[in-house]
């Protein structure tokens, strides 16, 4: 039994060709968007990691008062102007210079992956996203305390 596209003309075959070709830079453009094996496995155990942080953050809360005071401590040596952006409100960081705040496992505004925040207490809509670097350090050792 043949395929209903031998019974096509050729040129009908051809043009179906030409529709579906891509051009160089669409092709570029999908190889850029595809992620290697190395990639997805990072980001997996990445996920995991912050599932994890993000499960004992909510059931334990020596955990929860452990990361808060290693945080706090952090925001103390390092400065709050490299943690937090420039556009934060100052209620927002008097809040966190006086270590009156949570830490919470939420998505990130712009990139939609999971990060750590920082909550203020008692205004729970305002929140500040800690930056990946540091994020994905506090995750690390937290994984790593986990399997000690």
């Amino acid at each position: 039994m043949s395929s209903w596209l031998d019974l096509l003309p050729s040129h009908e075959r051809q043009k179906l060709r030409e529709r579906r070709r891509v051009s160089p830079e669409e092709y570029e453009k999908l190889r850029e968007k595809v992620k290697s094996v190395e990639k997805i496995a990072e980001e997996m155990d990445r996920n995991q990691a912050m599932a994890e942080l993000a499960f004992a953050l909510e059931s334990e809360p020596k955990i929860q008062e452990a990361l808060r005071k290693q945080i706090e401590a952090d925001l103390k040596s390092e400065g709050l102007e490299n943690v937090l952006d420039a556009g934060a409100p100052e209620a927002l960081r008097t809040a966190l210079a006086e270590g009156r705040f949570d830490v919470q496992v939420g998505s990130d505004p712009d990139t939609h992956q999971d990060q750590i925040t920082l909550v203020p207490e008692g205004n729970v809509s305002d929140r500040i996203v800690v930056p990946a670097a540091l994020s994905d350090r506090y995750a690390a050792q937290f994984v790593q305390a986990m399997h000690e």
